[in-house]
């Protein structure tokens, strides 16, 4: 059974999905079965993958990682996404970009997620006391 927000990737072609709705047939991309992205589960560093959150007075302010991340050709976050209930909000990246994003949202609580073309998906939980 697949769910809402969940990420999907062929192995052979690398081709990347998100749900939008939920059901119960299987992803298939290049005559394969899609993978589903599970976050935090690749071997890397942590301090420049997990999603640093700064809730500010208009909005969550979101950069990946403690220390800084590439931002290279070769190894560059893809994207940033700030999921709050039912509303997602994604910001997509490119090499050279900085990996902060300002979302103008104020939600109670939140889940902040980001992929890594090298690392995969990581993702962290939040609540805005």
């Amino acid at each position: 059974m697949t769910e809402k927000c969940q990420v999907y990737k062929c192995d052979c072609c690398g081709n990347m999905v998100e749900l939008m709705h939920g059901g119960a047939g299987m992803l298939v991309c290049c005559d394969n079965s899609m993978t589903l992205m599970s976050a935090n589960s690749k071997d890397a560093a942590m301090e420049k993958h997990v999603p640093v959150i700064d809730v500010q007075d208009k909005g969550i302010c979101v950069t990946v990682g403690e220390v800084a991340h590439p931002m290279l050709d070769e190894h560059y976050i893809e994207w940033i996404q700030l999921i709050a209930g039912s509303e997602v909000y994604t910001h997509y990246l490119n090499p050279g970009d900085e990996p902060t994003v300002f979302f103008p949202v104020m939600p109670s609580s939140f889940e902040v997620r980001e992929y890594c073309n090298l690392h995969g998906l990581w993702k962290k939980e939040a609540a805005n006391d």
